[in-house]
């Protein structure tokens, strides 16, 4: 008899100890950070050559993901005049990492001349 008490005691034990360490590793982990912009355009293949060969490679380098690119469809209220960007890192972290780097300082200077920026870091939700 004391060794099913034993048994289901171990069991209950371990059950309650993995529920606490899954807890634990998931109060830890940071939500997704989301990079929106509106880039108003004035020279495209200026702003692609030029600015998008530096900045692309400089955000996936970083872990950035494009989720969305191009014009907006309005669903309610005006829909934004210009091209539509997101791309999504994995924790506000990286993304903050990625626009300080020595890369995207010397794409946003480049990017400038060819376009106006509206930018925006969003945390994403668990």
């Amino acid at each position: 008899m004391k060794t099913y008490y034993t048994v289901a005691l171990g069991m209950v034990a371990s059950f309650a100890l993995g529920a606490v360490a899954v807890q634990t590793l998931h109060a830890q982990a940071k939500p997704p950070a989301y990079f929106i912009a509106e880039n108003d355009v004035t020279n495209a293949d200026a702003y692609k050559n030029e600015f998008l060969s530096i900045a692309m490679p400089a955000s996936k380098a970083h872990g950035g993901r494009y989720l969305a690119a191009g014009n907006a469809t309005a669903l309610s209220g005006d829909p934004p005049k210009s091209r539509v960007v997101i791309i999504v890192f994995d924790n506000m972290d990286k993304l903050q990492g990625w626009y300080k780097s020595p890369e995207m300082q010397k794409a946003l200077p480049i990017g400038a001349k060819y376009a106006k920026f509206r930018e925006f870091a969003v945390p994403g939700v668990e």
